[in-house]
């Protein structure tokens, strides 16, 4: 059984920082892309950001560039972090961990097979 595990979330002020974790057990996604997407109260949900499978390639949302850095474990490749920076309210919502079963990098979340639980960030002005 495929398991996407997110942790780190929490509580910080605007101006803060978050580590996110989402580690993949159950199959191996070391030749898969893997992204994090977030959902506000009331709102869709978005991508925020993607790494390729060998890390390499890096896509941010417009709205996060420059403040947040993906990555993933060399070795294993099946843990990826999402480090945000210089956080804002805006960055408020529910962020999930997920991965495509087809090899490929792709930002689409409708190509996106695999789904994480979901971890709250709250941003407090």
């Amino acid at each position: 059984q495929v398991q996407l595990v997110e942790s780190g979330g929490g509580l910080v002020q605007a101006g803060g920082s978050l580590r996110l974790s989402c580690v993949a057990s159950g199959r191996t996604f070391s030749s898969n892309t893997m992204g994090w997407f977030r959902q506000a109260p009331g709102k869709e949900r978005e991508f925020v950001s993607a790494i390729s499978w060998s890390g390499g390639s890096t896509y941010y949302a417009d709205s996060v560039k420059g403040r947040f850095i993906i990555s993933r474990e060399d070795n294993s490749k099946s843990t990826v972090y999402l480090q945000m920076n210089s956080l804002k309210p805006e960055d408020t919502a529910v962020y999930y961990c997920a991965a495509p079963n087809a090899v490929g990098m792709t930002i689409d979340q409708g190509e996106y097979d695999f789904w994480g639980q979901g971890t709250q960030v709250t941003v407090s002005s």
